[in-house]
């Protein structure tokens, strides 16, 4: 088991954690947003983390809540997250569009920039003309981005329709075009490409502990992923292919995922923990992942 944790984003830093918030900076500006993992003691006082924040997330019920400005921010600001790669000599930089919503996002997983990068250098590293990526709830398309500038061909799929519009605004910033956007339930989408036998060279996955398609369908994580995962072990290309799984469920441990991965055990497997490491020296457990590949 691996701990990871993104290191080259600048744009981005976990300035303190405890006592259920976060202190978060993204680019010019600071939030202050809920964290149900964080049952420790912050490191900086209260005043502290007031003075620096320009904006603090007010839960009023179990799913939303509002913003209190505590200094002047736009209600939408941009970053960029550039790839970290030893064989790019320019930059491939990944811009999003942030902005404070009443679901205490803000349109980003800064966690996933560690996979961001191994997606990028996967799609490299395979030596396929434009490999086929599909990317499962997909939400603002970070890893869309990444497969893309690697150049592959992506199909990026939310069952939320207003995500999928800012994920190709994302994309539209970030200077790239031709990703395919599929709004729809991920289980139904996946099992219908079984039946057509198409085939990717790469899928990510990266599904909600609850969620619902555009018509209803209920996605429980612990009642779907085991069919989710079998049915997308079909979709993979026999020769290169990589696939990676990401969850975000208290109860779920990384032997979980290695076992759900283990029909593929004769592959390069990998699983472990995403974190982020806060300035003030605290680590934020930020889910769990499974990687394998066979290149």
């Amino acid at each position: 088991m691996q701990l990871l944790t993104p290191v080259y984003w600048k744009e981005y830093e976990l300035i303190d954690i405890g006592g259920f918030e976060k202190l978060e900076r993204f680019g010019k500006y600071i939030t202050i947003r809920p964290e149900p993992q964080a049952i420790w003691e912050k490191r900086l006082s209260n005043k502290a983390w007031e003075q620096q924040a320009h904006v603090k997330f007010i839960t009023r019920s179990s799913y939303s809540g509002v913003w209190e400005k505590l200094k002047p921010m736009p209600t939408q600001w941009g970053i960029h997250y550039e790839i970290h790669n030893p064989q790019l000599t320019i930059p491939s930089p990944l811009n999003f569009r942030l902005e404070l919503t009443a679901f205490k996002h803000v349109g980003i997983f800064p966690e996933q920039a560690e996979n961001w990068d191994y997606i990028y250098d996967a799609i490299q590293d395979m030596h396929v003309a434009e490999p086929k990526i599909l990317n499962l709830f997909a939400y603002t398309g970070g890893a869309s981005l990444a497969a893309k500038a690697a150049g592959a061909d992506v199909t990026h799929l939310d069952s939320i329709k207003q995500v999928v519009t800012w994920a190709k605004t994302n994309m539209e910033l970030s200077g790239l075009n031709n990703i395919r956007w599929v709004v729809e339930d991920a289980l139904k989408f996946v099992k219908r490409e079984v039946k057509r036998g198409n085939k990717y060279h790469g899928i990510i996955l990266d599904p909600p502990a609850f969620g619902h398609g555009p018509t209803g369908e209920k996605w429980k994580l612990e009642d779907n992923i085991n069919e989710m995962v079998k049915n997308v072990f079909q979709l993979l290309d026999e020769r290169k292919h990589f696939l990676i799984l990401n969850t975000y469920s208290l109860g779920f441990s990384s032997i979980i995922l290695e076992n759900l991965l283990s029909e593929k055990a004769n592959e390069h497997l990998q699983t472990g923990e995403l974190y982020l490491h806060a300035t003030t020296g605290n680590k934020l457990p930020l889910g769990i992942f499974g990687r394998i590949k066979n290149f």
